[in-house]
């Protein structure tokens, strides 16, 4: 057993803005369901208390007067949260990281930093709640900080930084640093700057002793230009310490045979339930209802980095085929008055929900016949996950998680018993539109469409496979640790 310090910004069901959320509620589970003693270090954020409801939080610590550590425990697990309560820096209403108007905080630097130092000394077991970890799991780059200020601690324990999105790198001006009051010696291009600027994530790219990403591909995407977003070289250098692992989903969640969002349960043996879940779909959104007619659906932002724009080019020749749209999702308002404007056009054919619903995302998994992702770049992605899970084929770009979960329905596929949806290798929209007229052709072979169903809902997404390959990375972090004391304490005596 090994005793672990998960440190995230944000964790679900506490807060939720993104997919780091979504590993920060579910890796912890797992890890501890295999025998871990893991512990959650987050903000308590305003939102975070209305969100535990009548859950029992106490206060077990102050730091210096002015910072309380509450405990409690992450909901419908036992898995023990410590939540960092600094009033005037975390106890804000809704977003964690943005303001009202829809800028980030200004502050952001020295809240993050709060939640960073807090972080080294429970690592440290200096703030009296007798529990020091083997492994410090960092999680983005509101954490970045974490391993570089334990680089001067002697006895620290070994670290693990995640990166779940390469393109939010906590970058900020030069006075910041000073404002921090951080080491001087981090003021460097091989360590915290950034082109004059500091750079939260660095962090953790060059002081962990283990770096992961949230698929294998994006590991390697992440070493090249294309993706590498400033980053590429350093990676590269780092690449020997660099694992890409999937990340899970919430099988029981996302699970059509007992999903109690869904009116039909149905599964890879029996997919009669799926029709009735179409209907529903259909009349729920206004849809024409047709049992025949190819249903599309989209969940997600609805930014550039998800194609949104692809679809958009693409939508007077999918309005010229034997298919019905529908679209979840919130993001620029162009793009959401531009799909507005198609469903108006086509309130029969085209359903758009702008925001996020729970209960008709699952629906939609449910009742939808094809799912569209054609994601420019996409760390992991847990849509096409769910997708598959539900027996609704994706068409996805080929990159990032995407490329790592879905295997394409060619005829080599195909025959070997593969083959869970359609990917497309170029971020355009002619071929995006060549996917989605090729997942249509299989669509139209009852028999063959039944067969890559049931591949993608045989597939084991859960957390468990990745939480194991967690702990194999942690292993390799201690095994760094305790190597490079021992080079450490060589040098010293020679």
């Amino acid at each position: 057993m090994r005793k672990i310090l998960f440190v995230a910004s944000e964790v679900y069901p506490l807060i939720k803005t993104g997919g780091l959320a979504d590993v920060s509620g579910s890796l912890p589970i797992a890890l501890h369901a295999l025998g871990q003693d893991i512990r959650i270090l987050m903000p308590a954020y305003a939102d975070v208390s209305e969100a535990l409801g009548p859950l029992p939080s106490r206060r077990i610590h102050q730091i210096n007067g002015a910072i309380d550590i509450f405990e409690t425990v992450l909901p419908g697990s036992a898995v023990p949260v410590w939540l960092i309560g600094h009033e005037g820096t975390f106890d804000r209403p809704g977003n964690p990281y943005l303001a009202p108007n829809g800028k980030p905080w200004p502050d952001n630097d020295v809240r993050f930093a709060l939640l960073c130092r807090v972080g080294v000394e429970i690592a440290m077991n200096r703030v009296g709640l007798r529990w020091s970890p083997d492994i410090v799991h960092c999680n983005d780059w509101q954490t970045g900080l974490i391993p570089a200020l334990l680089e001067d601690e002697p006895t620290r324990p070994a670290t693990v930084f995640t990166i779940h999105n390469l393109a939010y790198q906590g970058l900020f001006p030069s006075d910041s640093f000073r404002k921090l009051a951080l080491p001087h010696r981090f003021w460097n291009y091989e360590s915290l700057e950034f082109y004059e600027q500091l750079s939260f994530i660095k962090g953790g790219l060059v002081y962990a002793d283990r770096i992961s990403t949230v698929s294998p591909n994006y590991a390697t995407e992440i070493q090249g230009e294309a993706f590498g977003c400033g980053m590429a070289n350093l990676l590269k250098k780092r690449s020997d310490r660099l694992s890409g692992i999937i990340n899970g989903i919430d099988d029981e969640a996302w699970n059509p045979a007992i999903d109690p969002l869904i009116p039909a349960k149905f599964d890879a043996a029996n997919l009669a339930g799926k029709a009735v879940d179409k209907a529903a779909l259909q009349q729920q959104l206004g849809l024409r209802q047709d049992e025949e007619v190819a249903l599309i659906a989209l969940v997600g932002r609805t930014v550039q980095q998800k194609g949104i724009d692809l679809v958009l080019d693409i939508m007077p020749k999918l309005m010229e085929m034997p298919v019905q749209l529908a679209i979840l999702g919130s993001g620029e308002k162009k793009y959401e008055q531009t799909l507005k404007q198609w469903s108006q056009l086509y309130p029969d054919r085209i359903a758009l929900t702008v925001g996020y619903d729970e209960p008709l995302a699952h629906l939609i998994e449910a009742g939808a016949d094809i799912f569209l992702m054609p994601s420019r770049f996409e760390p992991c992605g847990l849509n096409q996950m769910y997708s598959q899970r539900y027996g609704t084929p994706p068409v996805v770009h080929g990159v990032g998680g995407l490329a790592d979960t879905v295997e394409d329905a060619n005829p080599q596929n195909l025959s070997m018993g593969l083959g869970s949806g359609v990917v497309f290798h170029e971020a355009s929209a002619s071929e995006l539109l060549r996917a989605v007229k090729r997942a249509l052709v299989l669509f139209e072979d009852p028999e063959l469409w039944k067969k890559i169903q049931q591949v993608a809902m045989s597939k084991d997404f859960s957390w468990r496979q990745s939480a194991i390959k967690y702990l194999d990375v942690y292993e390799l972090a201690l095994n760094d640790r305790h190597g490079g004391l021992a080079r450490s304490r060589m040098a010293s005596l020679s």
